[in-house]
């Protein structure tokens, strides 16, 4: 997957916003207008990179003359100590697009690095690991490519994509059966039909349905592999809800298709990288 920067400049340009109002009283006082300068980007850990051309990109908006060498690319595994990349422009934008750009470089980097982590721990079961709609707001789109660089796969980008049945939806519809009955009679032929599940009766009813992919909600390992006996192949199984590092390796053996986690962009660890000022 890539990212487009002119997607992603209007998040750049209300960080910028928020981080300078008028004026950065420390760098603009002590800085001359025409000093340059360089730096450099360097990991304070191991992991996995992402983010690179939209953190320099922030600084491209603060100086039409920044230039940058990379060292590494978005998906390439970093190690503590390695250098990331070597700035060079005026240095107030230097010290002002500091923070901005190591904000998102951190959060994006986290977020690959994770969603290795969790790659790794399934390696060699039929499973995918997958995010979801619990994103910060403003940033889905960085996010979501984060998980892809970090070797995951996307969920539905947005409530347009495909018709997901949670359980309010169910409730307020009247059940499983009548849900899928009546958005079987209204989407396009293009749109799957995913139905959230709490137990295995609701699962025998979204598959007596014909959901194509059916949630398996906070369900134990147990109850996953009897779910996954009932379905013989009939539905995309997704597993969520609650599952961590320790639990993840457990849950893919219980041959579901999908393992979708939230925590991947919604309470991630931002990963140390820090900017150097010099060459």
């Amino acid at each position: 997957m890539r990212l487009p920067l002119f997607s992603v400049d209007d998040v750049i340009q209300r960080a910028l916003a928020e981080d300078i109002t008028y004026l950065d009283t420390t760098t603009d006082y002590l800085i001359e207008e025409d000093e340059r300068g360089d730096a450099y980007l360097l990991s304070k850990a191991d992991g996995v990179l992402c983010g690179l051309p939209v953190a320099m990109r922030v600084f491209q908006f603060l100086d039409p003359y920044f230039s940058y060498q990379a060292n590494k690319t978005d998906g390439e595994p970093i190690k503590k100590g390695e250098r990331i990349a070597s700035l060079c422009g005026h240095t107030r934008a230097l010290l002002k697009g500091e923070r901005t750009a190591l904000n998102l470089l951190q959060h994006m980097s986290g977020i690959a690095t994770a969603t290795a982590q969790a790659v790794a721990l399934v390696e060699g079961t039929k499973a995918t690991i997958v995010d979801t709609r619990k994103t910060l707001p403003g940033l889905r789109s960085l996010q979501k490519y984060a998980v892809t660089v970090g070797g995951g796969r996307n969920h539905r980008y947005n409530l347009s994509d495909g018709a997901m049945l949670k359980d309010n939806h169910i409730d307020a519809a009247g059940g499983i059966t009548p849900a899928i009955e009546k958005l079987r009679g209204k989407v396009g032929h293009m749109v799957n039909i995913e139905v959230e599940t709490r137990n295995l009766d609701e699962v025998k009813e979204a598959l007596k349905a014909k959901a194509d992919i059916i949630m398996l909600d906070n369900m134990d390992c147990d109850t996953m592999r009897q779910a996954v006996a009932l379905a013989a192949g009939r539905a995309v199984l997704e597993a969520s809800g609650g599952i961590t590092a320790a639990t993840l390796r457990a849950v893919a053996e219980t041959g579901v298709d999908i393992i979708s986690i939230g925590a991947l962009t919604h309470s991630v660890q931002a990963f140390d990288i820090s900017m150097k000022y010099g060459a």
